[in-house]
């Protein structure tokens, strides 16, 4: 398939699809996260961002999962994502809502100069800053959020960035039934949120008190 179809197909879905996951998208925002979506598909056989998939799955899976934390989102938020890779869920987030104020910290060099490419396409740059490092070597942020879409990779890690994080913010931690039972392993009762068109995905809702 060509890329200008994938692009086309890929947009069609953002399209249609959106109100499935609580979010509203304009023509000029569909547009910027299908600019997102080809540079990933430029790098993707390089830096092994996301695993392959066909645009559709890329739309909902990737872009609208990432895009249902808006609905958990304040106005003028800042955030902080933890193993950003992609980019995801933070630079959908961020080019749905030109108010946030955004960390991505990811430990790869090589997946950062792809994040600060990928924020060139935003129009609020300035307002993203990445780290390249692992969470536990960069100082706690001042965020109100802390995000993470790659924890059932790395569930031994869940209780450092639970301590990680500045006191009173709200972690918003994707994953499947896996993450759920460590979660309470640590004692904690989140609030999970099964994600649209999902029968195993979840957001789960931490406030660090």
């Amino acid at each position: 398939m060509q890329i200008d179809e994938k692009v086309r197909i890929f947009a069609d879905t953002l399209s249609a699809e959106s109100t499935t996951y609580g979010v509203s998208l304009s023509a000029d925002v569909i547009n910027l996260i299908a600019d997102y979506y080809q540079l990933v598909e430029h790098w993707n056989a390089r830096l092994h961002l996301v695993a392959p998939c066909n645009p559709e799955e890329f739309a909902t899976r990737h872009v609208l999962e990432s895009l249902f934390l808006i609905n958990y989102l304040s106005q003028r938020a800042t955030v902080t994502d933890v193993g950003s890779g992609a980019g995801l869920p933070l630079i959908p987030c961020f080019m749905a809502r030109p108010d946030l104020t955004i960390t991505l910290i990811e430990s790869s060099q090589k997946k950062t100069v792809f994040l600060r490419e990928a924020l060139k396409l935003t129009r609020t740059g300035n307002l993203a800053t990445v780290a390249a490092e692992r969470f536990e070597n960069v100082s706690v942020p001042e965020s109100d959020f802390v995000t993470c879409r790659a924890l059932d990779h790395f569930v031994d890690y869940l209780d450092r960035l639970i301590e990680w994080s500045p006191l009173r913010s709200v972690l918003l931690l994707y994953g499947g039934h896996s993450l759920g039972d460590r979660l309470r392993q640590l004692s904690l009762t989140p609030e999970a949120q099964l994600l649209p068109n999902s029968s195993g995905r979840f957001l789960f809702i931490i406030r660090r008190d």
